[in-house]
This record gives C-alpha cells, sequence and structure tokens, in this order.
C-alpha cells in the first residue's frame, strides 16, 4: 500500500468522534456525581451530622460505590457514556486503585495488590502534594509580602 492509501484506509476505519457531544456528556455525567454527592451531604446534615462529618461520609459512600462498581466490572460502560465526568471525579481516582488491586490480586497480597495498587494513583498523590506544598509555600509568602 502507498501512502494515501494508507492513510485513506486508517480515516475510514478510525471512529469518528464528536468532541461536543463527548463535553456535554462528561458534563451531564459529572454534574450527576456531583448532585448525588450533594444529595447525600444533605442527607447525612438532616440525620444530624455536623457538615464535615457529612462531606467526610458522602466521600467516603462515592469511594465505596466507585470501589463496588469497579469490582463488578460495571465501570467500563459508565465511562462509555459518561468519559472524563466519570474519571475526574474522586469516583474515577477510587476507579483506579481498586482496578489495580484487582488486576494484580493474582501476583498474592504483597508482591500483587500492595506493591501495585498506587500504580496509577500514585502519581496523582505525588504530584498532588508537590503541588499542594508549591502553592502552600507561595501563599505563605505572600501573606508575609502583605504583612510588611
Amino acid at each position: 500500500m502507498d501512502a494515501k492509501k494508507y492513510n485513506a484506509y486508517v480515516e475510514q476505519i478510525t471512529p469518528k468522534h464528536s468532541c461536543r457531544l463527548n463535553t456535554l456528556k462528561a458534563f451531564a455525567c459529572g454534574g450527576l456525581i456531583c448532585v448525588i454527592g450533594q444529595a447525600l451531604t444533605n442527607f447525612f446534615v438532616y440525620m444530624g451530622m455536623t457538615m464535615t462529618m457529612a462531606s467526610a461520609y458522602t466521600i467516603l459512600c462515592l469511594v465505596a460505590a466507585s470501589v463496588i462498581l469497579t469490582g463488578f466490572n460495571l465501570v467500563v460502560p459508565i465511562v462509555k457514556v459518561a468519559g472524563a465526568g466519570y474519571l475526574v471525579p474522586i469516583t474515577g481516582f477510587a476507579n483506579s486503585v481498586a482496578a489495580c488491586a484487582i488486576e494484580y490480586k493474582q501476583e498474592g497480597y504483597v508482591f500483587g495488590v500492595g506493591s501495585k495498587i498506587f500504580n496509577i494513583a500514585g502519581p496523582v498523590i505525588l504530584y498532588g502534594i508537590v503541588t499542594s506544598g508549591f502553592f502552600g509555600a507561595l501563599y505563605f509568602i505572600l501573606l508575609e509580602i502583605r504583612a510588611i
């Protein structure tokens, strides 16, 4: 095959994606997860918890739901529809940790799950800590300059 025929073939078999539709789906699904989170928070506050405690339980419920969905292999069909709307919030983080644990379980709990569980989530944690440290230091410096 020459280059033109090959490019035409690749163009023909490459799936077509609508950026606007994908963005709309991600926005709607991510928003739905946020609505569920807010409903859980409101429920926990209604049950008499403080806002801090209700927020902690909301996060716990969303993480647990994501891990359960990952365990039953239901995340892939959800992500096909929701896209980044599912993967960006805390549900995606929980999915990345649980998926690694499930994938490496056959290698044992110590050398499989224990050492590989943060393969995907590790960089997120690392860069989150480094970035928060950087911006915390920047905030401190700016407060000191302002005080002078």
